[in-house]
């Protein structure tokens, strides 16, 4: 003859609380094998197995009516645990980031509202991160030419990771919090696509006088010494860089070339850009031609 137990001694045999058991047992999810003369509500040894599993599955989150689907066999435990492994990631994820922003919080000093903006920003999905970025891009090259420079600065101010990193550092919050600042501010839009149709109407590669690495090799180390564009000391650090007998016109003409394509916020975002999706971080460059163009304009 099989073995019935109460409430009480089921309750006692699986160490639930009687009022636990008798829920479930409401819900249908542990029926009783029968009843007493007066009524009282019978157990068999399936029924202990079946709270040990509702058990299990309501200690690992997994809602009510998911497990009455799991005991009636309209979905098995390991399609489930399937289920509830991604939502337990997005969870982790979603609270890595709260950390990560309270943390900048913390450091920043900021203000509830600031904090509030932090908290919105951050957690937005990485299809979410992308559109506003797509947007930035697609309003400042709006009609521009497509030559393949400009394409290619399109296609890199497009670079966002898919995903932040599942933990997050605070510079990289704050990364991203400064990012999204900066592409909302119609100065920077504006600014970003004056250069992009200045690129595009071919003023982007500057005269051959201006090479790149000789300005970074000779206005470097004059602009971290301290030396004076405008100095004599300056002039001939230029014409290590330019023909000495350049004339005035021509050095304006190249000094305002270079000034079109010479921005402290722009470089700025891509150093935005770089933290966020953990490039090398690069020392910046455009206060080195800040010199040279000073320099020039002397």
């Amino acid at each position: 003859m099989t073995e019935l137990f109460s409430i009480g001694q089921l309750a006692r045999t699986t160490g639930l609380p009687v009022r636990t058991v008798r829920f479930w047992s409401d819900l249908g999810l542990v029926p009783p094998a029968g009843r007493t003369s007066g009524n009282y509500r019978m157990y068999d040894a399936e029924a202990a197995a079946r709270l040990d599993l509702v058990r299990t599955l309501r200690e690992l989150g997994i809602d009510l009516d998911t497990v009455e689907r799991v005991l009636r066999e309209q979905v098995t435990v390991a399609d489930v645990a399937q289920a509830h492994v991604r939502a337990l990631d997005a969870e982790i994820r979603t609270l890595r980031l709260r950390r990560a922003v309270l943390n900048s919080v913390a450091k920043r000093g900021s203000t509830t509202e600031e904090m509030k903006l932090m908290h919105e920003l951050a957690k937005l999905s990485a299809q979410e991160r992308q559109r506003i970025i797509d947007e930035f891009v697609d309003e400042a090259f709006a009609g521009v030419e497509p030559r393949p420079e400009g394409a290619h600065i399109a296609d890199g101010m497009r670079q966002m990771p898919a995903e932040l990193p599942d933990d997050p550092t605070p510079e990289q919050v704050d990364a991203w919090i400064e990012l999204a600042e900066l592409v909302s501010d119609p100065s920077f839009k504006a600014r970003v696509r004056e250069m992009a149709v200045a690129g595009s109407a071919g003023a982007a590669q500057p005269p051959a006088q201006a090479d790149p690495a000789k300005v970074s090799e000779h206005a470097g180390p004059a602009l971290a010494a301290g030396i004076d564009p405008t100095s004599a000391e300056g002039q001939q650090i230029l014409h290590r860089i330019i023909p000495a007998d350049m004339p005035t016109d021509e050095r304006r003409a190249l000094a305002d070339t270079m000034a079109t394509f010479s921005d402290r916020r722009v470089e700025r975002y891509w150093a935005l850009l770089g933290k966020i999706n953990g490039w090398p971080e690069r020392p910046p460059s455009v206060p080195v031609f800040e010199w040279f163009i000073d320099a020039l304009r002397a």
